[in-house]
């Protein structure tokens, strides 16, 4: 995905939290139940951009290369 659509993906949330709203509040609850499945798949989606675009802080660790003991 393109870092530069977080802003639109944001917006998408938003609006889908105010969709389930609405949608609960007329009672549709098969449409609320359907929104919040995009709305999880939305978040998942802005959470692997957001670990895509952040630098990691891991480092390689050199666990050096085992010694076999002959007996």
């Amino acid at each position: 995905m393109d870092p530069s659509q977080r802003r639109r993906l944001i917006e998408i949330i938003n609006s889908l939290s105010d969709r389930i709203n609405e949608a609960k509040l007329n009672g549709w609850l098969g449409e609320a139940e359907g929104l919040c499945v995009s709305l999880q798949a939305a978040r998942k989606k802005l959470a692997a951009l957001d670990r895509a675009t952040t630098p990691s802080t891991a480092r390689i660790t050199d666990l050096g290369i085992p010694q076999i003991k002959k007996s």
